[in-house]
């Protein structure tokens, strides 16, 4: 039986005298593909850096209050063609969520979970600001801040909070405002500290202290009294006079005098009370821009102190004029 299968190899590779040629069509095909794949994979490799390079934070700030809450702010490069972008926070118990744009205007922006679907609006940069207390838990006396970050980051820890234990060291250690600033490298983070409202005094101090403290005592004591009398001679005699003034000073501002305010909201912040202060003292309303240019607070910041105000009934928001005009309440409930 006489075979029809003819290796490809072997047609026509005999010459005139004999001599074996070598086909050499898939050697020239080799040849020309290999530079194609090579530069596809420069190509490619010069890419993974343009990729990179968007939606990579510039700078991430954590602030610790004595409360254990953690305020998260950072700026981020995005690609500006995007209409929408991802942002994966460090947890999902979130409040006070701000997004701001490279043009200056709040982002809209939804929260599911530990995840924020931000609309970026054509911005190249936006920033982020946010309060959350998944990253502090306490047992006992100890307090142990924990997180997991793709960048570096700083850190600012409360006042009177001394460091017992830390995972990783830090790249710089400073003091600002009596308070402790860590710079931390990325990767898993895990710092110990131990925080008290208390002061060390010196001893001797302290003694000299206390004499002069019961000095002050006697002495304040006698003024007490007499300012007393003087009081209640003074009250007996305007009491009718003191009584309509009330009455025309609640129907000019018609808002809770802040005693009431601030015993129906005992956990309200120092920084907060001066807000409120402020705004009862101005007839009981002030412009957003006012009270930025009275505290010397940026927009982001005075936006979540307004919101966290409004938040536990103590103020509320009205447009006026394309601007935000912030209002006490004229009644609110007291705090459970």
């Amino acid at each position: 039986m006489i075979s029809l299968i003819e290796p490809t190899q072997l047609k026509n590779s005999l010459g005139d005298d004999g001599i074996l040629f070598v086909r050499n069509d898939c050697i020239f095909d080799t040849m020309v593909k290999t530079p194609l794949l090579v530069a596809s994979m420069i190509i490619v490799a010069a890419l993974l850096p343009i990729q990179s390079s968007f939606s990579s934070p510039r700078d991430l700030d954590l602030i610790i209050y004595s409360d254990g809450t953690t305020h998260v702010s950072t700026e981020i490069d995005i690609d500006p063609f995007l209409t929408d972008y991802e942002l994966n926070l460090f947890g999902s118990s979130i409040d006070n969520l701000v997004v701001v744009g490279d043009n200056g205007f709040l982002l809209d922006a939804d929260v599911v979970d530990n995840t924020a679907l931000i609309q970026t609006f054509g911005s190249s940069v936006i920033t982020i600001e946010y309060d959350i207390h998944d990253l502090v838990s306490k047992q006992g006396r100890l307090w142990t801040f924990s997180l997991d970050s793709v960048s570096d980051f700083t850190l600012l820890l409360p006042k009177n909070s001394a460091i017992v234990g830390m995972t990783n060291l830090p790249i710089n250690m400073e003091l600002i405002n009596e308070q402790n600033q860590l710079t931390l490298s990325s990767g898993s983070t895990e710092i110990d500290y131990f925080f008290s409202t208390n002061t060390i005094v010196n001893p001797i101090e302290n003694t000299k202290n206390e004499k002069d403290y019961s000095l002050y005592v006697i002495i304040s004591g006698i003024i007490i009294v007499i300012l007393a009398s003087i009081i209640i001679i003074i009250r007996n005699k305007q009491k009718n006079v003191k009584v309509i003034n009330e009455v025309v000073t609640i129907q000019k501002n018609d808002v809770l005098d802040l005693e009431t305010i601030f015993k129906l909201k005992p956990d309200l912040r120092e920084d907060d009370k001066e807000l409120v202060k402020f705004i009862f003292n101005n007839n009981g309303e002030a412009l957003e821009s006012e009270l930025r240019k009275k505290f010397l607070q940026p927009r982001t910041t005075m936006w979540r102190a307004v919101k966290r105000l409004e938040r536990e009934g103590v103020i509320e928001i009205e447009k006026k004029d394309l601007q935000n005009l912030v209002k006490l309440c004229k009644t609110m409930e007291e705090n459970n």
